[in-house]
């Protein structure tokens, strides 16, 4: 519902605005009436646009723990010894917690690190990085897994 707030969402090229006049949950989705839109039809063009809301108009960050998912993607992964291990290409949360996808520096299938302070003890998005101790066998893992697809 914090959506509201944010006035207009955007198409990822800026070309389409859509303003949202009212919004309610309908079972495991939000419902929308949006300005200008009144029959099916014109809802039906919408459908699968992806809408984004223009960081200038996101509030500010409270906590020194808290981030935005697209200030971390791209971001360097590496271990305490500066060794570089990948590059989170996603952050997912199914339900228990970020994850994050990172995509390994010595190829292969991507690997799935808990964002969590144990695993992700520093996250430095000034310097593009962050310092992971990733569980034994990650990248081993999602190797083996890749073969067994």
């Amino acid at each position: 519902m914090a959506v509201l707030r944010y006035g207009a969402l955007e198409s990822e090229d800026g070309k389409t605005a859509i303003a949202i006049e009212a919004l309610r949950p309908h079972k495991n989705f939000m419902v929308a009436r949006v300005k200008g839109i009144a029959d099916r039809r014109a809802a039906e063009e919408l459908r699968n646009l992806a809408l984004y809301v223009p960081r200038e108009r996101l509030p500010g960050l409270d906590q020194r723990d808290e981030f935005y998912h697209a200030d971390l993607v791209g971001l360097t992964v590496t271990d305490r010894s500066s060794r570089t291990l990948g590059t989170i290409v996603a952050i997912h949360n199914f339900g228990a917690g970020d994850i994050l996808e990172l995509r390994p520096v010595s190829g292969g299938p991507t690997a799935m690190l808990p964002f969590t302070e144990t695993v992700v003890p520093v996250v430095d998005i000034a310097n593009g990085r962050i310092v992971a101790e990733p569980p034994e066998g990650t990248f081993e893992r999602a190797a083996t897994e890749h073969e067994n697809e």
